[in-house]
């Protein structure tokens, strides 16, 4: 641990403990009683970054004359091909940092500030808008959504739609079969499905060793599971969950498309959200969503889930301002991944992804 001395708007001294999560257990024991805290703010997903991806980690919590005012987790993405920023966090679709203190935004933006530009980064992001200022730009909109599971698995599953309950019959008709799992043959079911899905949408896989991470850093010690539907033996869908606390997020799905016709989907999320409708989840989160991606909008909010618009904040350290949002990249690339063979789509994805966040 490390600590550094500045000030806040009022002069104060603000005091940045810095923090390893990788060998330091504090910053886990910080953020667990922090009520906002989901697995991308803990050490496990750290590992995750870091052991995949080479991602240098800045951790630090903020205090003011002894009082905590927040926790933040930053990440280092360096890049010869797509420069160098920092991130909070990378492939983490909702993260901020963790505020104990309403005022704290400003003495956290000023510290990130600081060391991006001791860094040499040319911008930091933050994955939702807390941190920015009202009337201040936004660089990304997306469509979150969240499912409430404070109830019991029956008042659950009773704001399904009608739709998702015809689908569940006709899986269970059809013969599919869900599971739990959290063995590392599971891991290798879901990635074939996984590396399938991703080529099916135009774009390469993570690589094989991410998941790997995943199962090792959050599977493994409880932190999450896989989902898997299998219809004459074989597996036909995939979902892989993650949890901490009161919050557990839906983050991959997977499937056979020639199997869709028996919506082996709606069963594994089915069956998750009745597993975790008997522990102690109390928010189900199902990432974000494109906001032209109409029908997979649709299909989060017809498990009878919550709609929220998901911004996030870039702040341009040259500029000392925050970052409008750009124009989003052509989807040419989509028909290039979609032709590539498989084997050379994932080897694009292990390549690639380091880049990318």
């Amino acid at each position: 641990m490390e600590q550094s001395r500045g000030a806040d708007a009022d002069g104060l001294p603000v005091d940045a403990t810095t923090v390893d999560p990788l060998s330091d257990s504090s910053w886990d024991k910080w953020i667990s009683s922090h009520p906002d805290a989901t697995i991308f703010h803990t050490s496990a997903w750290a590992r995750v970054l870091v052991d995949t991806y080479g991602h240098q980690a800045f951790y630090f919590k903020l205090s003011l004359q002894g009082k905590a005012l927040a926790l933040v987790p930053m990440m280092e993405v360096r890049s010869v091909l797509t420069g160098t920023r920092g991130i909070c966090l990378p492939f983490s679709d909702q993260c901020a940092p963790l505020l104990l203190n309403n005022f704290a935004a400003a003495s956290v933006v000023k510290k990130v500030r600081q060391i991006g530009r001791e860094r040499g980064w040319s911008y930091f992001e933050f994955r939702d808008d807390s941190m920015v200022p009202k009337g201040a730009a936004k660089s990304e909109s997306y469509w979150a959504h969240t499912l409430d599971m404070a109830d019991d698995s029956a008042k659950v599953s009773a704001n399904f739609s009608s739709s998702v309950r015809r689908a569940l019959r006709k899986a269970q008709r059809s013969g599919v079969t869900a599971s739990i799992r959290t063995d590392d043959a599971a891991v290798a079911q879901f990635y074939r499905l996984h590396a399938r899905t991703r080529r099916k949408h135009g774009v390469p896989p993570q690589p094989r060793t991410f998941f790997t991470s995943i199962y090792d850093h959050i599977i493994k010690p409880g932190l999450g599971f896989i989902v898997i539907a299998e219809k004459c033996g074989s597996a036909v869908a995939a979902a892989m969950f993650f949890r901490f606390g009161r919050h557990a997020i839906y983050k991959f799905g997977a499937s056979d498309d020639r199997s869709q016709e028996f919506r082996p989907n709606n069963l594994a999320i089915a069956s998750a959200i009745d597993h975790l409708a008997r522990s102690s989840t109390e928010v189900l989160h199902f990432g974000r969503t494109d906001k032209s991606n109409e029908g997979l909008r649709r299909f989060k909010l017809s498990w009878g889930a919550r709609e929220q618009q998901l911004f996030y904040g870039k702040f341009g350290i040259s500029a000392d301002n925050w970052l409008p949002a750009q124009t989003r990249p052509s989807t040419l690339h989509t028909r290039f991944f979609r032709a590539l063979p498989a084997p050379v789509n994932r080897l694009a994805g292990a390549l690639l992804y380091p880049h990318l966040d």
